[in-house]
C-alpha cells in the first residue's frame, strides 16, 4: 500500500495544499514551526481517524476557520482509493471512502497502516505508563478492529463509571446501578487484558534481534507487560476496591492502569537505564513494530519519520536509513546532510516555507550528483 497524494484545506496553517508522493522516499525539509509535521499529522489521521499527537478535530481547523477537509488517495492492491475527511469545529468528523460515507473509524482501518516515529518516541521508555499504554494502543487499533471496539467500550465504560462515582456524593441512591457499569468493565477489560498479552509477545519475538543488532550484539531486550490486574481476577478485585473507588470518585482498577516493562538481562531501563539504552530501546521498538505490521497485515506499511534523524548518532541513523529501503517514508528534516552523507536514497525532496510546499526537483539532481 502507498500514499499517492494528499490535498488539505484549512487543515492547521495550511489553506490549500496538493501533495504528490513518490512510492519510495520523500523528505520534507526546512525550517521548524513551517508546517512539516501537520502533513504528517494530515496523513496519520486519514490512516487512524486520529492525531498522533492527540489533537482534538476543532484545534486542528485552521483558526479562521469552522471547518478542514483533508482528501487521500490510496493505492492498496493495485486500486485507488480515495479518502475524504471532514473535520467541524462544533460536529464529529465525517469521514467517506470513494465518495461512500463511513460510520465508523474501523471500516477505514487497515487501508492504509501507517507507522509514525518522532522524537517524542525516543523517551517512551522513561515516560510515564501512559505513554507507553497509548503506543500499544495506537498500532493494536490499526491491526485489529475486534480491539478498537473493545478499547472504545471499556474507555466509554470507566468514565461512565467515574461520572456515577461522583454522582454518589449527592445520591447513594444510585450505588445499586454500579453493577451494570462494573460488568461492562469486566466484559471488554478482560478482552483488552487478554490481546494486550498476545501483542507483547508478538512484540517480543521480534525485537530481541533487531535489538541485539543495534547494540552490537551486547544486549538482549525483552518487553514485559505488566496487567494492574489479571483477567481471571478483575471481577473480584473491582467489587473489593468499590468502597475506595466510591471515596476517591474514580475507578482505581483496570487496564487503563497497566504497564509494560522493558528489560536488558533483568536490568528494568525504564527506571534503572542509561539514556543510550533507552534510545537504543525505542528506536528497537519502532523498527519492530514495522515487521509486525508486516507480518501481520502481509504488506508493506507508509512510514511517517518526523526530524527523527537529528536525535540519533551516526550509528543508529544509519541502521535506521538501511531498515527502511523498501518502505514508502515520507521524513521531515531541518538540512539534508545526514541523507548526503549517508549515501541514501532519496526520490523526492519538498521545500516546505510558511505553509508553501515545493518540489524541488533541481535539488534532488544535487543530491545525487553529490552523492555519485
Amino acid at each position: 500500500m502507498i500514499i499517492q497524494s494528499l490535498e488539505l484545506e484549512n487543515f492547521r496553517n495550511y489553506e490549500a495544499l496538493s501533495m504528490q508522493f513518490d512510492s519510495g522516499t520523500n523528505i520534507l525539509y526546512g525550517d521548524n514551526a513551517q508546517g512539516k509535521t501537520n502533513i504528517l499529522e494530515a496523513v496519520y489521521l486519514s490512516a487512524t481517524t486520529k492525531s498522533h499527537k492527540g489533537s482534538k478535530d476543532k484545534d486542528m481547523i485552521n483558526f479562521a476557520s469552522q471547518e478542514a477537509h483533508i482528501r487521500t488517495y490510496v493505492v492498496k492492491d493495485g486500486l485507488e482509493n480515495r479518502v475524504d475527511m471532514h473535520l467541524r469545529k462544533n460536529k464529529s468528523k465525517g469521514i467517506a471512502i470513494n465518495g461512500q460515507k463511513i460510520k465508523k473509524a474501523a471500516d477505514l482501518l487497515g487501508l492504509l497502516n501507517v507507522v509514525f516515529f518522532s522524537p517524542e518516541d525516543l523517551s517512551i521508555i522513561k515516560n510515564g505508563p501512559s505513554e507507553r499504554r497509548r503506543f500499544v494502543d495506537m498500532e493494536l487499533c490499526q491491526l485489529d478492529h475486534v480491539y478498537l471496539h473493545n478499547l472504545n467500550h471499556y474507555n466509554k465504560s470507566v468514565n461512565q463509571r467515574n461520572r456515577l462515582l461522583k454522582d454518589l456524593s449527592t445520591n447513594s441512591g444510585l450505588k445499586d446501578t454500579l453493577f451494570v457499569w462494573d460488568s461492562q468493565l469486566v466484559s471488554f477489560g478482560t478482552k483488552i487484558i487478554e490481546q494486550r498479552k498476545i501483542f507483547v509477545s508478538q512484540l517480543n519475538e521480534i525485537i530481541y534481534e533487531i535489538h541485539r543488532k543495534l547494540s552490537g550484539g551486547k544486549e538482549e531486550l525483552k518487553i514485559v507487560y505488566e496487567p494492574d490486574v489479571s483477567a481471571e481476577l478483575f471481577e473480584e478485585k473491582l467489587q473489593k476496591t468499590q468502597e475506595r473507588d466510591i471515596q476517591l470518585k474514580q475507578t482505581s482498577i483496570g487496564p487503563h492502569r497497566d504497564d509494560f516493562s522493558f528489560l536488558v538481562g533483568k536490568v528494568d531501563i525504564r527506571k534503572f537505564g542509561s539514556q543510550g539504552q533507552q534510545r537504543t530501546a525505542a528506536l528497537s521498538l519502532k523498527l519492530a513494530e514495522i515487521e509486525l505490521v508486516k507480518k501481520m497485515t502481509k504488506d508493506v506499511p507508509l512510514l511517517l519519520l518526523d526530524d527523527v534523524l537529528s536525535e540519533l548518532d551516526s550509528s543508529r541513523q544509519n541502521y535506521l536509513l538501511n531498515s527502511i529501503g523498501d518502505i514508502q517514508t515520507i521524513i521531515t528534516c531541518t538540512g539534508l546532510e545526514e541523507f548526503v552523507n549517508n549515501r541514501f536514497e532519496i526520490n523526492k525532496v519538498f521545500e516546505i516555507s510558511n505553509a508553501s510546499v515545493k518540489n524541488k526537483a533541481t535539488l534532488l539532481n544535487q543530491i545525487i550528483q553529490a552523492k555519485t
